[in-house]
């Protein structure tokens, strides 16, 4: 990463980035390079867990399911795309050729993780939270709507239990009713006139079932 570009992320991220080669392998993925951002990214993973955690225990009143399902939309992929695309990443990221120059949303994501790590390595903890307080939007947590519930159900059941998640869906006189299993057990059930609102109303029942939200 040349000068220019470095006193550009510096900018955008709000940080003095003293470490060239750190903010380097944040940005260098695995099809380039054996100094890649994955390690950075598990522990920015952690990272991110903790402080969102951390905010919303402090500020709100909500019970265990329902900050669970708020953490979760704040460390979604998804959510992790749009800070990507908001602060404009793109030309730092350092791909192999075989990607020809495609961030994939899951590399977007795994980039902010990385970021979010080295800002904890060169600055510490308190710099890390004052750069996910600023682009997390944290404060706005009453805010949350996230609709896409089969989504939602996903990382939430992958990050409390070790099971088989599977829909099975149906034609019925008015549409489609959908049923959620883990592992042989039926959770919830959903209708729908589509095959997918069936499926989406049947993981919202789950997440309101497992996590009382």
């Amino acid at each position: 990463m040349n000068k220019a570009k470095l006193n550009l992320l510096s900018n955008i991220i709000g940080v003095k980035i003293n470490n060239q080669e750190l903010f380097s392998q944040a940005f260098t993925h695995s099809s380039k390079s054996e100094n890649n951002y994955e390690r950075l990214e598990f522990l920015g993973d952690g990272i991110l867990d903790f402080v969102v955690g951390e905010y919303l225990f402090s500020h709100s009143k909500a019970h265990e399911g329902k900050l669970t399902v708020l953490r979760s939309h704040y460390v979604s992929e998804n959510n992790l795309c749009k800070i990507f695309d908001h602060l404009k990443l793109y030309d730092f990221v350092v791909l192999g050729k075989s990607y020809q120059g495609q961030i994939s949303k899951a590399i977007k994501a795994d980039v902010v993780e990385a970021v979010i790590a080295a800002i904890y390595l060169e600055c510490g903890i308190e710099k890390t939270k004052e750069f996910i307080y600023k682009n997390f939007d944290l404060e706005n947590f009453d805010n949350v709507v996230d609709d896409n519930y089969k989504s939602k159900l996903q990382e939430l059941v992958q990050s409390g239990f070790k099971c088989h998640m599977q829909y099975k869906t149906l034609p019925s006189e008015v549409g489609f009713v959908s049923t959620f299993y883990m592992d042989e057990d039926a959770i919830s059930m959903g209708e729908g006139l589509s095959k997918i609102e069936a499926e989406q109303n049947a993981a919202k029942a789950a997440i309101e079932k497992l996590f009382l939200v």
